[in-house]
């Protein structure tokens, strides 16, 4: 499992990579000295697992989190325990006080193990049911109101909290799922994750544009427009160049 340290601390990365010796099955892949440093390592080494401090110059450690669109698994350590309650907003596998004990570090990555036990047991699950096609139905129930719908007529799909919004036709009714759940099950020729709270059917593009921010943006059918973050467009473009 590729892990990546990032601590503006030097001594602190050293220690941690230490003590993380002991497990083969964790592998430290880089260090980050800095939030700026750790985007751009989290982009090129794709780690599974992070080990965050939270106070560090410029960006702090939940900022960093805000601006990735795919969130590896997360393991705060810090000097400060008042970040606690906080860490776990963001779903953190473990908050770690510095200095780090080798017992609380065992506990850490035993949970990081399960943890990637129980996704590879559940990923085995999805893959052996049948992706989601265009032409299939879906059946969508927002309150009292209730739809059949085919997933061509569904333009995209918004996060909301813990619902997701499914734009069709004139409606947008809310659905008590994550999106994450609904990603895994649509046919990834049809339908695009463009950012961490949207995911775009492809065949109501009717123009890309590029933004400020380096991304794309995608405008679909009837105007709606749709930010591709930075690190989603480079995988746009890779699928869809000739």
């Amino acid at each position: 499992m590729k892990a990546l340290i990032i601590d503006d601390e030097r001594l602190a990365r050293v220690e941690l990579k230490r003590l993380l010796a002991p497990y083969p099955e964790i592998t430290v892949a880089g260090e980050a000295v800095n939030t700026e440093d750790a985007m751009e390592k989290i982009r090129t080494l794709e780690p599974e697992l992070l080990f965050l401090d939270i106070q560090m110059p410029g960006m702090d450690g939940f900022e960093l989190l805000e601006k990735l669109d795919n969130i590896p698994e997360v393991i705060f350590t810090t000097a400060y325990d008042e970040f606690a309650l906080k860490a776990f907003e963001y779903n953190a596998l473990d908050y770690l006080l510095k200095p780090i004990l080798p017992r609380r570090l065992e506990d850490a990555v035993k949970k990081v193990l399960s943890r990637k036990d129980l996704i590879l047991k559940t990923n085995a699950q999805i893959s052996s049911r049948n992706m989601l096609t265009e032409d299939d139905q879906i059946f969508v129930k927002d309150g009292e109101k209730c739809w059949f719908v085919r997933l061509s007529q569904v333009r995209f799909f918004e996060s909301e909290g813990n619902y997701v919004r499914v734009y069709f036709e004139q409606f947008k009714p809310l659905v008590l799922k994550s999106l994450n759940s609904i990603d895994e099950r649509l046919d990834p020729k049809n339908f695009f994750r463009a950012n961490r709270s949207c995911i775009i059917n492809l065949k109501w593009i009717e123009q890309i544009e590029t933004s400020i921010s380096g991304g794309l943006i995608a405008v679909l059918r009837g105007g709606t427009r749709i930010e591709i973050s930075r690190r989603r467009s480079l995988k746009f473009r890779e699928m869809l160049s000739l």
